[in-house]
């Protein structure tokens, strides 16, 4: 986790943000006079609001801040009034689920409402929120948002200014095989796996097993990506109930250290989330001990059945996957890296538009979106490449797509930061070579089919003194993509499946 690298510490900022916002929320609710359990849901609030909403810009950032009351108090008070009907509030959840879900295909803000949602249904549950209680938890709810958003759009707006990030995504199929569609069906079944057998083992705590399968399904895409999300779920769980078996259960619920503690895993959920799936569980369960120390109720056999409840969640979901609608990890890595060659061939024919004299305005948009793709394209490769995978030989062929492709990534930025120089000029040696990568990636993409050689414009050979730095990093680039077709077109392509 700290090993990872944090360029611009945007980590760090966006976790210190994250413990200013959530700390003025629940100092702002204390004082309000508000009782502990309002505070706790005020708290939870706060981290879903700094956690969950992730829109490209500040404006709808802000916008989708303040739809989060709109999604989230009516689930919240369905959840309440529900409490005295196990049957009607497990039916209700479940349709949370799949609303919640469904959300993804509005992007960003469909995520964020979806998840502050279904959070509140499970806060209803965690609190046992009654009718009567529900105006003091409107009241929290809503002062600790207005806090959370006064220091991220007010006090540390660190957004602001910043390009937005690329929008990448597959092409969507229609029907059940969207992946919204099918994530939504999935997480439903996965739910009432949990909810049937995490109420038949722990009628007391049950909803924690929903919780853990909802939360599996965030993010990930193929039945290996969830098979890997739950394990490393299941293994920041017992970590973190080792250490909250050193931590939580010696301060009996004091409240001083147990604020600084809770303060240090908020941080700590922030600043892995985007490295490390398994610490952000790690001190998600440690808070979760803490908070449970806070209410009165933590003793040893409700970390112990914390964990029990995340291994029913996780055989929930793998269950799902394996059943309902099943999508393999070579199905969705083809995809992602098909999109990546393509993002390689959109940035080759904007850099020879630009060396032939023409504006090249997308050479920076194009070497964003690679890096996001190629990102996307390790989580789904994830499960091949993890060390307990037992397929040594896909593994192999896995590291070699993977170790391409980064190459493909190192050769563009530095091409980029060559080309884009106004004096880069036009140079005929550069044409061609873009010329022969462009035929290089087509042949990848379009196996089969001629390459569509482009004849590049002729023109002088300049003297500009990067010119054959680039024209290096342009063979360099060509020789990565021949080298990708092995593993990619060979008759064992099926190595890549999960």
């Amino acid at each position: 986790m700290f090993a990872a690298p944090d360029p611009g510490r945007v980590r760090l900022r966006w976790a210190t943000r994250a413990v200013l916002g959530i700390g003025l929320a629940v100092a702002v609710t204390l004082a309000a006079g508000l009782p502990l359990p309002a505070v706790v849901a005020g708290g939870l609030a706060a981290l879903l609001a700094l956690f969950s909403v992730a829109d490209a810009t500040v404006g709808g950032q802000a916008a989708t801040t303040a739809l989060l009351p709109v999604a989230g108090l009516p689930v919240l008070t369905l959840a309440a009034w529900l409490h005295p009907y196990p049957g009607a509030r497990d039916a209700a959840f479940l349709a949370v689920v799949f609303a919640g879900v469904y959300a993804r295909r509005w992007g960003p803000r469909g995520h964020a409402l979806g998840v502050f949602a279904f959070m509140m249904f499970f806060v209803a549950q965690f609190l046992h929120a009654v009718p009567a209680s529900l105006p003091e938890l409107y009241v929290a709810i809503g002062l600790a948002l207005a806090a959370a958003a006064l220091v991220r759009f007010g006090l540390w707006c660190y957004e602001r200014g910043a390009p937005p990030a690329p929008a990448v995504a597959l092409p969507q199929p229609r029907g059940l095989r969207r992946t919204t569609t099918r994530q939504a069906v999935q997480a439903t079944v996965a739910a009432g796996v949990a909810v049937a057998v995490g109420q038949a083992l722990f009628p007391d705590r049950w909803y924690w097993a929903v919780a853990t399968a909802w939360w599996i399904f965030v993010n990930t895409t193929s039945r290996g990506e969830t098979l890997i999300r739950g394990f490393r779920r299941v293994l920041g769980t017992v970590a973190g109930i080792v250490a909250g078996l050193m931590t939580a259960l010696p301060l009996h619920g004091a409240p001083v250290p147990t604020a600084v503690l809770v303060a240090a895993c908020v941080f700590g959920i922030f600043y892995s989330a985007p490295v490390s799936y398994s610490w952000m569980m790690f001190f998600v369960t440690v808070m979760a001990g803490l908070l449970y120390g806070l209410l009165g109720i933590l003793h040893p056999g409700l970390l112990v059945l914390r964990l029990e409840e995340t291994a029913v969640g996780a055989f929930g979901a793998a269950v799902a996957v394996a059943v309902v609608l099943p999508v393999t990890t070579h199905a969705v890595t083809d995809a992602w890296i098909q999109r990546s060659l393509h993002a390689v061939r959109d940035f080759t024919a904007e850099a020879a538009l630009h060396l032939a004299g023409g504006p090249g305005d997308g050479l920076a948009r194009h070497v964003a979106e690679l890096d996001h793709l190629l990102a996307r394209v390790r989580v789904s490769v994830a499960p091949l490449v993890h060390p307990l995978s037992p397929m040594r030989h896909r593994k192999a062929r896995a590291l070699t797509v993977l170790a391409l492709l980064d190459d493909c990534a190192d050769r563009i930025r530095a091409l980029a930061e060559v080309v884009a120089d106004p004096y880069a000029g036009h140079d005929a040696r550069l044409l061609a070579a873009c010329a022969r990568v462009e035929a290089a990636v087509t042949r990848l993409v379009e196996p089969g089919s001629p390459a569509g050689h482009r004849e590049p414009a002729r023109g002088p050979v300049t003297d500009h003194p990067h010119a054959d730095g680039a024209l290096a990093h342009l063979d360099g680039l060509e020789a990565a993509l021949t080298g990708l077709a092995v593993p990619l077109r060979s008759a064992s392509r099926a190595a890549l499946a999960a």
